[in-house]
């Protein structure tokens, strides 16, 4: 059980017989710590200054780190799509007979016979094998030194009409004590078996083998340094399948704008899980576990920090999150137009395809036609972060009130489609008989995004759909 002394301007955290942390303090309050000592060992890096451990202003620790990636010319054999986007079996298809892709190691059970649970021990055993045959043959090299990098993706999206778009990441070792502290911000809950796998993956491995996705405050300073390797000629420069999105690697190897770098983040008092919440979860868990096991722990070892990838927050795009409807709970279509027009202002907009236009506007597609909803005043709440939210909106009077749907994460009798399928995926799921109705939604801003994990508060499962994703197997952060 962790104690507390304090006098004058210095106070110190006992958190055990051998562990005690000094911070330091303006002289007015002791400030509550956060709720992280279920965590085990604050792991804080020693070289940090006493000013940047005073609680009441604890800002963002990112370092460089010598990243593990494929050789320049072998870069599009090795690199896949993120783990969690496709299942076994289109990983087994997208990696054909070619030995060199990432889905190996990231989806180990197409190694396997098919129908073998990627929860099988030996699925572990088989991505961490897997991991060192890559380096052995050369496949994947680990850079000599530390530093930063930088990646760009670019779009044509509907969500930015159409029209081509760059969005500039940096790579960066993110601080685990960070999450733990509620620096890193996230806004959806975890499961603890989601979080479990990707602990097993990161410890078999010693390794991130794929980043979280982070946005952080615009800054000019970042920005202007990032235009800077932008003009120049990328590592990596490559268009991947499927998608057809366009993506670039720049290295960060100067020690000045390494130490810019560095230092830009130090004057950040947050960060923000775009999208990897199950990932940041397990990456801080496990160096949490590896510093409780580890008796000569200094808080400066590799495994203090995992691989992000962090954009300017105005750069990101959000894309709506829809739902499909397995019934109407026994209402007619009648009864269950007449029970939405009790919050909603309902107006039919023929066959045509309709996208809602703008906050609180959803479309719903029933019976062959498409209705615009308006929500009618009062039934949210602008100054509520959450309230004010569509997908809380629709969540309450629509999918509570009318179809008594109870928890969304494991109803079976509604399904989630992510915007960049588009409003043709709706129809055809209802149009086929597999749903009875569909309902598409305004997409949440990032500093709606922002402003909830700011407030400590959680966004409705389902609220969130980032376009484009992260490629994964161009870095990989290894642990020690």
């Amino acid at each position: 059980m962790s104690k507390n002394w304090h006098t004058g301007e210095t106070s110190c955290l006992i958190l055990s017989a051998k562990v005690m942390i000094f911070f330091h303090f303006d002289n007015d309050y002791w400030k509550k710590l956060p709720e992280v000592l279920s965590f085990g060992k604050i792991c804080l890096p020693l070289w940090l200054n006493n000013e940047q451990f005073n609680i009441r202003n604890i800002m963002a620790i990112v370092k460089p780190f010598r990243g593990v990636r494929p050789p320049k010319d072998l870069v599009e054999q090795v690199e896949s799509r993120p783990y969690d986007v496709l299942d076994s079996e289109e990983a087994r298809a997208e990696a054909g007979d070619n030995e060199k892709s990432l889905y190996h190691i990231i989806k180990p059970e197409i190694d396997f016979p098919v129908g073998t649970s990627e929860y099988d021990p030996r699925v572990y055993e088989k991505a961490a094998e897997n991991f060192k045959k890559f380096q052995d043959n050369g496949w994947l090299v680990q850079d000599t030194k530390e530093q930063y990098y930088i990646y760009a993706q670019t779009s044509c999206l509907p969500a930015n009409g159409g029209k081509e778009k760059t969005q500039y990441g940096l790579v960066v070792g993110a601080y685990s004590g960070d999450y733990q502290t509620g620096v890193i911000k996230k806004h959806e809950l975890t499961r603890r078996d989601k979080e479990e796998d990707r602990m097993k993956h990161v410890r078999v491995n010693d390794a991130n083998i794929e980043p979280v996705f982070f946005a952080y405050p615009d800054n000019s300073t970042l920005d202007a340094l990032i235009k800077k390797y932008a003009a120049a000629e990328p590592e990596y420069d490559f268009v991947a399948p499927i998608d057809g999105f366009g993506h670039k690697l720049w290295i960060v190897s100067d020690d000045n704008d390494i130490k810019t770098i560095t230092e830009e983040f130090a004057k950040m008092p947050s960060l923000y899980i775009a999208d990897g919440h199950h990932r940041s979860a397990a990456a801080a868990l496990v160096g949490t576990e590896k510093a409780n096991n580890n008796p000569n722990h200094k808080g400066d070892e590799e495994y203090n920090y995992f691989m992000a990838v962090c954009f300017q927050a105005s750069q990101l795009t959000v894309l709506d999150y829809n739902r499909v409807l397995k019934d109407l709970n026994g209402n007619t279509s009648e009864q269950f137009l007449e029970k939405v027009a009790m919050n909603f202002t309902v107006e039919k907009k023929g066959a045509v395809e309709y996208r809602p236009a703008k906050p609180h506007e959803f479309s719903l597609y029933l019976d062959g036609e498409w209705y615009a909803l308006n929500a009618k005043p009062g039934t949210y709440d602008d100054s509520d972060p959450i309230g004010v939210l569509d997908v809380d909106i629709s969540s309450r009077l629509i999918l509570q009130d009318i179809l008594e749907l109870g928890d969304l994460r494991s109803s079976q009798r509604i399904d989630f489609v992510g915007g960049l399928r588009g409003l043709g995926e709706l129809k055809r799921r209802v149009d086929s008989g597999e749903m009875r109705a569909a309902l598409a939604l305004y997409p949440v801003s990032m500093q709606q995004i922002m402003n909830i994990a700011d407030s400590g508060k959680i966004m409705p499962p389902k609220a969130t759909w980032f376009e484009p994703k992260l490629r994964s197997g161009l870095i990989i952060h290894k642990l020690s």
